[in-house]
């Protein structure tokens, strides 16, 4: 419980952790999220990160834009849920194995990361073009929704697969 604990709140600093880069801002929720999965499992995973989601819409400000109900109409609240989605999975495929190689733990960051992507993109679509009318083409929503953000978060699921192979013993003897 306590780690879960922890990494609801490591998963809101990384909301505020902002690295500049130009155009799209750069934070590190999904390195936070990843290593939910990793190092938590699948369930404790997804419900940490769940939690920090409930937190945002409870109110408190978590998220990179603050927090509150009204973040649902947020474009880039689909990658909130992605952020569960792809703890869970990011967990699902590490936590049954006896030997966890670098490779197999990257492999599941790269899955949580294109769950992440799939639910921001459709999300951010779905909210900018049916609901806030506010209309943007598949061309502009690939460009900054995917292809100027995700070189950062490759970084980070190797970052993530790293501390992953290391902490991952360490957690198991406690």
């Amino acid at each position: 419980m306590t780690l879960c604990a922890i990494f609801t709140v490591l998963t809101a600093v990384g909301a505020f952790i902002k690295i500049p880069v130009p155009v799209v801002p750069f934070t590190l929720q999904v390195l936070f999220t990843m290593l939910a999965g990793l190092l938590l499992g699948s369930r404790l995973g997804a419900l940490s990160v769940g939690l920090y989601m409930i937190l945002g819409l409870a109110g408190l400000p978590v998220f990179t834009q603050g927090g509150g109900l009204w973040y649902l109409l947020q474009p880039t609240f689909g990658y909130i849920l992605g952020f569960i989605l792809g703890s869970y999975v990011t967990g699902k495929m590490t936590e049954q194995r006896d030997t966890l190689t670098f490779g197999r733990i990257l492999i599941a960051n790269f899955a949580g990361l294109a769950i992440i992507y799939v639910m921001g993109m459709i999300y951010y679509y779905v909210i900018c073009n049916y609901v806030i009318h506010t209309p943007i083409g598949l061309w502009p929503l690939f460009l900054y929704c995917f292809l100027l953000a995700v070189p950062g978060d490759i970084c980070l699921c190797f970052l993530a697969a790293g501390l992953a192979k290391r902490l991952k013993p360490i957690l198991a003897t406690l």
